[in-house]
């Protein structure tokens, strides 16, 4: 019996070896995979802080660009106002120098008008003149033509009668006519 007794020991004693071996590996399996489960928690900790670092800069640039939208698109209705105000403007300044232009045309033409009635009243008054002067001339050619018939009679008669000598002046009379 102290055979099986020692052989039943050392058969405890193998099995408490191998199970304490099996307990060291499982147990060191365990605190490796523990260890992979905690670093992989770290960075999963570690990822979920930096998305959360992320999310929040994206949120703070979308309230950045959703304020600037606002602001924007404030502008561009203050913009759009102006622009609608200015084309307004240019449409009144444009209908009020069109009727500028439309006036200034409507004096071109009465001026026209009466530069043409004033060279007919001047080509009637020069057909006018050219007849006096005319009339004129042919007068001054029968005066000059009396006047040599005078002179002519009065040197005869001072050669008749050489002491009175008397001199004539001829002074033509100024003829005026209504046109």
């Amino acid at each position: 019996r102290p055979d099986l007794a020692a052989a039943l020991r050392e058969l405890r004693a193998q099995y408490e070896a191998l199970a304490a071996r099996n307990l060291q590996a499982a147990e060191d399996w365990y605190r490796a995979r523990c260890a992979r489960l905690h670093e992989r928690a770290a960075r999963s900790q570690e990822a979920v802080r930096a998305s959360r670092r992320e999310a929040g800069e994206c949120r703070r640039q979308l309230q950045a660009r959703v304020a600037e939208m606002e602001s924007l698109r404030g502008a561009h209705q203050s913009l759009e106002r102006q622009l609608q105000e200015l084309e307004e403007r240019h449409s009144v300044e444009a209908a009020s120098l069109q009727d500028t232009i439309g006036q200034l045309e409507d004096d071109l033409r009465n001026t026209k008008n009466e530069m043409a009635q004033h060279l007919r009243e001047y080509q009637d008054l020069l057909n006018v003149k050219m007849a006096l002067d005319i009339e004129i001339a042919a007068y001054r050619k029968l005066l000059e033509g009396e006047e040599n018939l005078f002179n002519m009679g009065n040197a005869s008669l001072s050669a008749l009668n050489p002491v009175s000598n008397p001199t004539y002046s001829f002074q033509p009379r100024s003829f005026s006519s209504s046109t």
